[in-house]
């Protein structure tokens, strides 16, 4: 069955999904702040790495490249860009295909 939203037709919120989706806001608000520390780690990390084996780690390149993607689409969600809820209720975002991160 196909509903309105299924071809792009903007559907009025009712009162309950606007609070559903307030809670599932205030989540990723939680969520943001764990993402924020891990962002911090990973930069000193990657920082530290560089320092001591003078080359960037890839992995922690691709790793902050995909959770930059989460925390763009975090904040997308957060102010209505998009509808679709972030991981971990839809797939953890990769890093842009093809990106060179340098």
């Amino acid at each position: 069955m196909t509903t309105q939203a299924d071809l792009g037709v903007d559907v009025e919120p009712t009162q309950e999904s606007v609070w559903k989706r307030g809670l599932f806001m205030l989540l990723f608000v939680l969520i943001y702040a764990v993402a924020e520390a891990v962002v911090l780690a990973v930069a000193v990390i990657q920082f530290g790495w560089l320092v001591l084996a003078e080359e960037r780690n890839e992995r922690l390149q691709r790793f902050g490249a995909s959770l930059s993607a989460f925390i763009f689409e975090v904040v997308r969600f957060w102010t209505f860009v998009s509808d679709e809820k972030p991981f971990p209720f839809s797939e953890w975002p990769e890093s842009q295909a093809g990106s060179d991160p340098r």
